[in-house]
């Protein structure tokens, strides 16, 4: 039986013109931003799914800014999203966590936005093929002059976006750009992103946790106490489900 193929995906460059047509006053600047950010992830993908032929398991044998031995995709994740948005037009400061100080993209490239970002989350997990992701947030930069740490300093409501991509079985996108969030999935046939999941949240309660219980000893009391009562509910409840992989776009996504 044949493939149904689709003549009418919605991608995720169509979905943000779309956007971007309600938005009065969008000059079209974030869309050219995330798509660039895109190819970044694409590229990620691709080197993911070859790191053991390409050679990229193991330490690079430098650390990056909290102290965590970087592995060589790290870094490789890293030069992708740096040269990407560094020289797409729409950039003006670029924060990684693999860099001690932040990036301020040259000025003949330098746009509006502050892109923060972890190139590749979870990479203790590479070597034993994992999930791993990458996550980021953009500000939208609203003083004059060059870019300093007060135009990114701010709260998370701030964000004109912010997503992670999933590295797994498959490849997925996960954002927001103030209207929804919304999951793309990368279709190989095409070499796109393609809408598969709208208006995606939370529920209320679930019937998992997630938590890294060797930490146990660091907790608050009233997390340790939380905890405790959904392994050991009152009679007549069921208790919660332990689900921890260690990446934490794997776990966030789950």
């Amino acid at each position: 039986m044949s493939e149904k193929v689709e003549n009418d995906c919605l991608t995720l460059t169509r979905f943000l013109i779309d956007e971007q047509r309600s938005c009065p006053g969008a000059t079209g600047a974030l869309t050219l931003l995330l798509n660039q950010l895109m190819t970044a992830v694409k590229a990620i993908a691709s080197a993911v799914k070859r790191a053991g032929i390409a050679n990229l398991y193991g330490i690079a044998g430098t650390q990056n800014t909290t102290g965590d031995e970087q592995k060589k995709l790290d870094v490789l994740a890293n030069d992708l999203f740096v040269n990407m948005l560094s020289t797409c037009g729409q950039a003006c400061m670029l924060i990684s966590e693999e860099n001690e100080f932040p990036i301020i993209v040259p000025e003949e490239h330098r746009g509006k936005y502050i892109v923060t970002f972890d190139p590749l989350d979870g990479s203790s997990n590479i070597d034993c093929l994992v999930s791993i992701g990458s996550i980021w947030g953009i500000y939208e930069k609203k003083t004059p002059g060059p870019p300093t740490k007060e135009d990114v300093l701010r709260p998370g409501t701030e964000l004109v976006s912010a997503g992670y991509a999933l590295y797994g079985s498959g490849t997925m996108v996960v954002m927001t750009t103030g209207c929804g969030l919304h999951g793309f999935t990368l279709d190989p046939n095409i070499g796109d992103f393609v809408l598969t999941h709208r208006n995606m949240f939370i529920k209320n309660r679930g019937k998992i946790y997630s938590t890294n219980e060797g930490y146990t000893k660091y907790w608050d009391e009233r997390v340790r106490k939380y905890v405790d009562s959904i392994k050991f509910p009152e009679e007549g409840k069921s208790p919660y489900g332990a689900r921890y992989i260690g990446s934490m776009v794997a776990d966030v996504h789950r």
